[in-house]
């Protein structure tokens, strides 16, 4: 193989899918993780079908399904609780394979079972290449030569600004709140988006409950921790008992994440020996519920195409023209549905039921073949 001696920047769930990927393929590949110990942030993820279709390639997806919940529709509901569009996902994904909610902590235990060792801890601190090797130098003054590195560490990359420069994200208008509560919602078998004036509050169902995910737009701001659940139940006092329920169910500030809700507007994914996969090249909205399965996706393609080809600069461009149709149709869509969002709520209450079901099922057609 041309590329023998890989570097992995980031151990979320792309950089752990690429471990996985690489390893199962001979190479020698190294993962670092910035984080001194795993602590995967964000409450829940969705595994949608063709995320899952990756996970039976690299052999877990048997461990993820048991650890998670089976999810068999997708639903719009108006904030007091009125169903606006309830769309059966099985004749959508057909065979592809499950969609399942799932803690991000047992997904990442799941991606983690068969990856190569991982240094916690460990950052780039300077990075620097020519036509045949990445010379790094990493935060404990220890250095190292690698064939490829490959950024997946977050739309707050750094590899990125390596070799691209700072690209600052772009604030998508809205705040976000995620968490997971020990409490079933009514027909647990769907993902909910309650939608409100200006805001929505989600749910999904996990084994050990309930993810939840809440939305409003306003300025971008920094959420002190403290007094997070009070403003989040005051926020969605007038939505339907289901969504009080959860928030009820909440016992204090530090159960709930809060983060800006933002992507990336950038084209270039590389630069010579160093290519990012994952939200590193190209975070989007996240209104598809799409990054993690993209994220899986570009690990599983990249390995694929790097064993398949032994030049690695045409095996980036292959990555390249084989990855970014599909990623920029879900960035694409995703805006769309940030715009259905958007609209008065009175004239989207009607639009959903009339369009809901069949607008979906276009979306996210396209997604049902391999990447």
């Amino acid at each position: 193989m041309a590329c023998e001696r890989i570097l992995i920047v980031g151990g979320g769930i792309a950089g752990l899918s690429l471990a996985t990927a690489l390893h199962q393929r001979g190479f020698d590949a190294h993962l670092i993780e910035r984080n001194t110990r795993w602590e995967p942030i964000g409450g829940g993820i969705a595994v949608q079908p063709n995320a899952m279709r990756v996970l039976h390639k690299l052999g877990i997806d048997s461990a993820v399904k048991r650890a998670g919940a089976i999810v068999r529709r997708w639903q719009f509901r108006a904030q007091w609780g009125e169903v606006l569009c309830d769309i059966e996902l099985e004749p959508l994904w057909g065979d592809a394979d499950s969609f399942i909610g799932i803690e991000r902590t047992k997904l990442h235990d799941a991606l983690k079972s068969d990856a190569v060792s991982c240094r916690l801890g460990a950052w780039v601190t300077s990075l620097s290449q020519d036509d045949h090797r990445v010379s790094v130098v990493f935060n404990d003054g220890t250095t190292g030569e690698y064939d490829l590195v490959v950024g997946a560490d977050g739309i707050h990359s750094a590899t990125r600004e390596f070799v691209l420069g700072t690209i600052p994200p772009t604030y998508g208008g809205r705040m976000g709140w995620r968490s997971l509560a020990p409490i079933c919602t009514p027909q647990p078998d769907s993902v909910q988006f309650w939608l409100g004036d200006g805001c929505f509050f989600g749910m999904c169902p996990v084994a050990s409950g309930t993810y939840g995910f809440a939305s409003v737009t306003e300025p971008r701001r920094y959420d002190t921790v403290k007094g997070r659940l009070d403003q989040l139940r005051r926020c969605f006092a007038t939505f339907g008992a289901p969504v009080r329920d959860y928030l009820a169910a909440l016992e204090y500030d530090e159960q709930i994440h809060c983060a800006p809700i933002e992507w990336l507007d950038v084209e270039q994914w590389y630069c010579c020996r160093v290519v990012l996969i994952g939200d590193a090249a190209h975070a989007s909205s996240p209104m598809m519920g799409q990054g993690g399965s993209m994220a899986m996706e570009d690990a599983l393609v990249l390995a694929e195409i790097l064993h398949s080809t032994p030049q690695l600069d045409a095996s980036i461009d292959r990555f390249i023209v084989r990855r970014r149709p599909r990623v920029n149709w879900v960035r694409q869509q995703s805006r769309a549905v940030e715009e259905i969002f958007r609209m008065p709520s009175g004239l989207r209450n009607t639009t959903l039921p009339e369009r809901g079901k069949s607008a979906f099922y276009e979306r996210f057609q396209p997604l049902i073949a391999s990447p």
